[in-house]
């Protein structure tokens, strides 16, 4: 594993599924579906420079973020929206520090697909 996925600890989930792949399949394709949405609608927010809508949907992304025990990137989208909240002084901060929950979340993608399929699978 590389250093990136250090950032996904599923300890939480696992403890209130209680035993249920299927609340553990459903809960990770609900975060499969939404997160690409979220992080698309954060950059192009970013990019068109409406910080409102940029906090906004890193606001809406954050708690799924610690659900999933991913707390770096929790805490650098709760970052991002702080900065955009405060009018986004410092646009190359954003976009930096955007960029690396960016890029942790889709090596966490990958990873919960594969987790997903071996649940699905009965493994």
């Amino acid at each position: 594993m590389s250093d990136m996925t250090q950032d996904l600890d599923l300890s939480f989930l696992y403890e209130i599924a209680d035993g249920s792949d299927e609340f553990i399949v459903d809960s990770i394709t609900m975060f499969l579906d939404q997160t690409p949405q979220l992080l698309s609608a954060i950059d192009n927010a970013i990019n068109a420079g409406d910080w409102a809508t940029a906090a906004a949907s890193s606001h809406k992304l954050k708690p799924n973020l610690g659900f999933f025990g991913m707390p770096i990137s929790q805490a650098n989208i709760q970052e991002v929206e702080i900065m955009c909240k405060t009018g986004a002084t410092d646009v190359s901060a954003i976009k930096e520090k955007f960029s690396e929950v960016n890029s942790t979340l889709s090596t966490n993608l990958v990873e919960l697909q594969k987790i997903k399929a071996e649940k699905e699978a009965g493994l």
